[in-house]
C-alpha cells in the first residue's frame, strides 16, 4: 500500500511507462506514495499500469504520447499541471534499440528515427518539463545504456550508441545548468535487463561483414546468473529521485551487474 502519511504526495512523469523499466518505476514511485503520469505510445499498455496502481491505493493517470513529437510532449505536461498542479520528478526513459545494420548500408531514415527516438524525445521531456519542476525543485531522471558509454563491441548499433553518448553529455549539460533552480539531473546506464526492447529491434545481414567475432565466458553478467530484472533498475531510478540522493547531480551510474567490465 502508498504511504499515507505523505500530506502532499510528489509527482513523476515516466516515458515508457507501459513497459520494462518504465513500468517497475511507475509501480514503484506509487507504492512509495508518489502519484504517476504514464506517458506511453501504447495506450493499452499504459492503462493497464494505470489501473494496476490504482486498484492498489495508488494514483496514477495515463497518456498517450509520442515523446519524439513536440505538440504531444506538450500536451501531456500540460495536462498533468491541470490535473495535480506541481511535477518534481521526470524519468525519461522512452526508446528504442532500432535497426542494428553496418555503417555503409544502414538507411539514413533508420538513423533518423532512432536519433528521433531517442535523443529528440530526451530533449522535448526535459525542455517542458521546466517551468514545472522549477516552482519546487525536482530531479530529472535519463535512461542511457552501457553502450556507447562503456561498451562499443555491438557492431550494428552506432545509431543506439550514439543517442546513449549524446544522452550523458545533455545530462551534464542540464545538471549544471538547472542545479541554480534546484532540479538534479542524472543518468542510469543499464547492462542487459529482461525488457521487451529487444522487440523494437532489427537486424540486417550485412552485420556478418562487419562483426569481429569474440568468444566470452558463460555468462555475461558476473554478479548475476542472466539479465537483470527491471525492478532492480526501478529502485535506482526511485533513489536518484529522492531525497536520499540530495547531493547528486550531473552523475551517471551503471547498473550492469559487471557486464561492462567484462
Amino acid at each position: 500500500m502508498p504511504n499515507s502519511s505523505v500530506k502532499n504526495p510528489k509527482v513523476a512523469a515516466i516515458s515508457g511507462g507501459g513497459s520494462g523499466i518504465g513500468r517497475a518505476a511507475a509501480l514503484k514511485f506509487a507504492k512509495e506514495g508518489i502519484r504517476v503520469c504514464i506517458l506511453d505510445m501504447d495506450k493499452e499498455r499504459a492503462v493497464e499500469v494505470r489501473d494496476e496502481i490504482n486498484q492498489f491505493g495508488g494514483e496514477a493517470i495515463a497518456i498517450e504520447t509520442d515523446m519524439s513529437d513536440e505538440g504531444m510532449v506538450k500536451e501531456a505536461i500540460e495536462e498533468i499541471r491541470q490535473h495535480w498542479g506541481n511535477l518534481d520528478v521526470i524519468f525519461n526513459n522512452a526508446g528504442v534499440n532500432g535497426v542494428f545494420s553496418s555503417l555503409e548500408e544502414m538507411e539514413v531514415s533508420d538513423w533518423d528515427h532512432t536519433i528521433k527516438t531517442n535523443l529528440r524525445s530526451t530533449f522535448l521531456f526535459v525542455k517542458y518539463s521546466i517551468p514545472l519542476l522549477k516552482e519546487n525543485g525536482g530531479s530529472i531522471v535519463i535512461t542511457s545504456s552501457i553502450n556507447g558509454n562503456r561498451i562499443f563491441k555491438n557492431f550494428g548499433m552506432s545509431a543506439y550508441s550514439t543517442t546513449k553518448a549524446a544522452q550523458i553529455a545533455f545530462m551534464k549539460m542540464a545538471a549544471l545548468e538547472l542545479a541554480q533552480f534546484k532540479i538534479r539531473v542524472n543518468a542510469i546506464c543499464p547492462g542487459a535487463i529482461d525488457t521487451n526492447i529487444d522487440d523494437t529491434t532489427k537486424k540486417q545481414e550485412n552485420l556478418q561483414e562487419v562483426e569481429i567475432p569474440v568468444e566470452y565466458p558463460e555468462g555475461n553478467q558476473p554478479l548475476a546468473e542472466g539479465s537483470g530484472q527491471p525492478e532492480q533498475v526501478a529502485d535506482l531510478v526511485y533513489f536518484l529521485a529522492s531525497e536520499q540522493s540530495a547531493h547528486i547531480t550531473g552523475t551517471e551510474i551503471y547498473i550492469d551487474g559487471a557486464e561492462s567490465l567484462l
